[in-house]
């Protein structure tokens, strides 16, 4: 298959995995988006050759969320959009979970997007983040902590 084909095939089956991935982490459209454009473009510089799906999807993910990452350095505030309307809670009810995932910091709210969103393992979180998945697990369970935390105290003031 000629690369150009490949390249819009990947487009149409992780855009929108990539997209949600690079929002979780950086908390702003525009560059979410750009970040996705940049994994693409690196894909086509690199031409890397995957074992299979999972392999192509990682890598994928993985170059998405360096790229976060590098942003992240060069970048270092709060979300200055309304994340809630390209990010939306699946109901009503799921809107507060949602904002208090967002209120996350960035590492924290990767891994849970990995883990809870896209079903990786701390193991594979640790490999597509460049952590190792103790990391990754203390993370995990500080944003769960925080996101407790944040809906008691919802429920306390409802």
């Amino acid at each position: 298959m000629d690369r150009s084909n490949r390249l819009e095939e990947l487009v149409t089956k992780y855009e929108n995995t990539l997209f949600r991935a690079a929002l979780a982490i950086l908390g702003d459209v525009q560059e979410a988006e750009d970040a996705v454009q940049n994994t693409f473009l690196r894909y086509l510089e690199k031409r890397p050759e995957f074992r299979d799906g999972d392999h192509e999807r990682a890598w994928l993910l993985k170059v998405t969320a360096n790229g976060c990452k590098s942003v992240l350095r060069v970048w270092k505030r709060r979300p200055t959009v309304e994340l809630l309307d390209v990010y939306p809670a699946p109901d009503d009810g799921g809107r507060e979970l949602m904002e208090a995932i967002l209120a996350l910091p960035a590492s924290q709210r990767a891994a849970v997007h990995l883990h809870y969103y896209e079903g990786y393992t701390s193991e594979e979180i640790g490999r597509i983040l460049g952590q190792r998945p103790g990391t990754v697990r203390s993370h995990l369970s500080r944003a769960r902590d925080a996101l407790r935390r944040y809906l008691s105290d919802e429920e306390g003031e409802g």
